[in-house]
């Protein structure tokens, strides 16, 4: 059974930082509301869902950026954007209890959103908030556990898993005007609809997707492909540049 570390938005996230999205209203109670059914949909998939203390910080509630957590060991990153670093501290308490700890230092900068895992793979995105030095840190954190690191070049978007995410053991679904499907070669690579560019960010928990709502033709194409997806009302948390990774950390038993 995964952990899913999880903190709920607070009254502080239409004040969340924003890099490629023109700001709008945010309904918090609404965004509250979809959170919860968020979290109901991972304690279905079969996640022990564990909760972070409140924060009054904006973007608290984007779990995934503060880590990455591999079966050996749960790395510490170090946010790109200075006004979400002291989130990292309360997620180190959490992960101390399960997995040994390491940190991205400075001059590094890593979001976990721009780390994509495939078996012994990292894919790195290089973006406005993970920068070569905090790449080159990870690389040499993990390189003695058997993982490779292949840094992807992005545009247009946040994070690596704005544009890609994995939906099977050897598949992604990625949107190519924000990455090059080419860079992952080896394996294969299913494409969003063009209508919908922020359906490429899904949540793979066991043998299922969990993933908006709101990309109705995107999870038809999933379907089709007899991938089980379940749905989740997100409109206003992507009002905030989220996806739905981004709202927890998985911790494998």
């Amino acid at each position: 059974m995964p952990i899913a570390l999880v903190r709920p938005p607070g009254p502080a996230l239409d004040r969340c930082a924003l890099t490629y999205l023109k700001r709008a209203p945010i309904d918090i109670i609404a965004a509250q509301a979809q959170h919860a059914e968020y979290v109901r949909t991972l304690t279905g998939l079969g996640c022990r869902v564990q909760g972070l203390p409140e924060s009054s910080l904006p973007d608290a509630a984007f779990v995934e950026d503060t880590a990455v957590v591999l079966d050996e060991l749960a790395i510490l990153a170090r946010p790109g954007e200075p006004t979400r670093r002291p989130e990292v501290d309360d997620v180190e308490a959490a992960l101390a209890e399960y997995r040994p700890v390491a940190r991205i230092r400075p001059p590094g900068t890593l979001d976990g959103g721009d780390v994509l895992q495939v078996g012994r793979t990292l894919f790195v995105g290089t973006s406005r908030r993970t920068n070569g030095p905090g790449q080159a840190m990870l690389r040499a954190l993990v390189a003695p556990l058997g993982y490779a690191v292949r840094s992807v070049p992005l545009h247009d978007c946040l994070h690596l898993k704005s544009a890609a995410s994995t939906v099977a053991d050897r598949t992604l679904l990625v949107n190519p005007a924000w990455v090059d499907p080419g860079v992952f070669e080896g394996f294969e690579t299913l494409v969003v609809d063009r209508g919908e560019p922020f359906a490429a960010n899904v949540l793979r928990v066991a043998d299922a997707l969990l993933m908006p709502a709101e990309h109705e033709r995107t999870r038809a194409r999933l379907e089709q492909r007899g991938i089980p997806v379940s749905p989740v009302p997100f409109a206003e948390l992507m009002k905030a540049e989220a996806g739905v990774t981004c709202c927890c950390l998985l911790v494998h038993s």
